[in-house]
């Protein structure tokens, strides 16, 4: 199922018509548009080691039998940036080999060692015949990586050595390019600081003080939980969040999810960490109702502070739409290590906004990544009980039990044919719908505990 879109600007309010002022018009990177919200530095890699001496005509094979191919950069300065990732040109084209990157900080002008960054991310995308992979921009992608704030950098990705019986000799994918992204500052495009004054254009026009259009758009999707502008939406105790169940049923809710949602937790909405919403596609895509969420890790590592986790955010959605193609951040939210619950794809907290979360389950799902790589690390107990307040509040909303099973249809992927109807936990690991290591082992193996907690903090028997 494709889901459906609604156009933004029928979700705005009538009060978000009126004050036209000044927006800065973006200014112009070497290789993509940024604003002050952030910035993109896209960078071609190119044949390194004994990949360097090329087959004629087959462009990054190496005529030597010494090792596999190999590209990369040498360490360069740079512009500033956080946060690494390695793009391609066809979506459909696996990378099977390693990416190692090293970076400089810009802190203590000192190189880090090697890092590797997390290959195989195509399986958190968009199902395989939506809209949103059809628009002709996306593109594969790794995981992304944070850094923090550095300066300079060096990449090498190799082929894998020995590729199994199954799969012919390894080439890299065509058009590989580093992604450097620059989350900005923590006050986003069009704030009211006074800092960011210039001419208006047709996307930068502030309709509100401190609001353009895009901005006025996707804080009216979040009305009346939160006023128009918020940075956040409050928590509730579980009485008052039977009101929010009201708004997301439009009035129709039914009598037997009333008793069981859960305290709604505080959510910065996406105001609050700074999204630049002139960045994503302007309609919002919506799904039929929410009967599961997966859960996640951004496999972006653990190397942040909990007062970064905005900037975080700034850089994978910026990843997300920038260099990888999606319409926009692909989780609908986002819990960092010290709990904190942020709002992800824009159309509203309480609505079921289709994700590019979990290829082949994105319909009739939601999708929450808690930010960070775990792997072989034991996720924070913060995430963990955020993880179960956030579900138990939005599942609650649509009736569902944290702890029962849900029926969904495979929209296609590596592990469910399409079409095939697939009965999963109501709270699922992105693995169980997809071969993948996602959300890591360690995050995997909380599941069941959050299930129980989840269903308690509804107050299920």
């Amino acid at each position: 199922m494709r889901g459906f879109l609604a156009s933004s600007i029928g979700v705005a309010t009538a009060a978000v018509l009126a004050l036209p002022l000044a927006l800065p018009t973006p200014a112009l990177a070497e290789t993509v548009p940024v604003t002050p919200a952030g910035s993109t530095q896209s960078l071609p890699l190119v044949p390194i080691g004994a990949a360097a001496d090329r087959t004629p005509g087959v462009p990054g094979m190496s005529a030597s039998p010494r090792g596999p191919e190999t590209q990369g950069l040498a360490a360069r300065e740079v512009k500033t940036f956080s946060l690494v990732g390695v793009v391609w040109d066809d979506v459909t084209t696996q990378l099977n080999g390693r990416v190692q990157v090293r970076t400089r900080s810009v802190r203590t002008a000192t190189w880090s060692d090697w890092q590797d960054v997390e290959v195989h991310n195509s399986e958190h995308a968009a199902d395989p015949d939506a809209v949103e992979r059809e628009s002709g921009r996306v593109r594969g992608a790794t995981a992304p990586l944070w850094v923090g704030e550095s300066d300079g950098v060096e990449v090498r990705v190799q082929a894998e050595l020995d590729p199994p019986a199954t799969r012919a000799g390894s080439r890299l994918p065509s058009g590989m390019r580093i992604e450097l992204v620059d989350p900005g500052a923590a006050a986003p495009a069009g704030s009211s600081d006074g800092k960011n004054s210039g001419p208006a254009d047709d996307k930068g026009e502030m309709v509100a003080p401190g609001l353009t259009m895009e901005m006025a758009e996707a804080s009216a999707a979040n009305v009346p939980h939160a006023a128009l502008g918020a940075n956040e939406i409050t928590e509730l105790n579980k009485a008052d969040s039977t009101a929010d169940a009201v708004f997301a049923s439009e009035g129709e809710l039914t009598a037997a999810a009333a008793p069981y949602i859960g305290p709604r937790p505080r959510i910065v909405t996406r105001k609050g960490w700074g999204a630049d919403e002139s960045l994503r596609e302007k309609a919002f895509a919506y799904t039929n109702t929410v009967k599961a969420a997966f859960v996640h890790h951004s496999a972006s590592g653990n190397n942040y502070a909990c007062k970064d986790a905005p900037a975080v955010l700034r850089s994978l959605y910026r990843y997300h739409v920038v260099s990888s193609g999606w319409r926009d951040f692909g989780y609908n939210f986002a819990v960092d290590k010290c709990g904190t619950v942020y709002e992800g794809r824009a159309g509203g907290v309480s609505k079921p906004v289709l994700g590019a979360h979990t290829m082949g389950f994105n319909t009739d799902s939601m999708g929450v990544a808690v930010l960070g790589t775990f792997t072989n690390s034991a996720p924070p107990a913060a995430a963990v009980d955020a993880v179960a307040r956030l579900t138990a509040w939005k599942l609650g909303l649509f009736g569902r039990d944290p702890r029962a099973k849900a029926t969904l249809k495979s929209g296609g992927g590596n592990r469910y044919p399409k079409g095939r109807n697939v009965s999963m936990n109501v709270i699922s690991g992105h693995r169980d719908g997809f071969a993948t290591e996602c959300p890591g082992k360690q995050l995997y193996g909380k599941l069941p505990t959050t299930r129980t907690s989840s269903a308690r903090l509804q107050g299920r028997p």
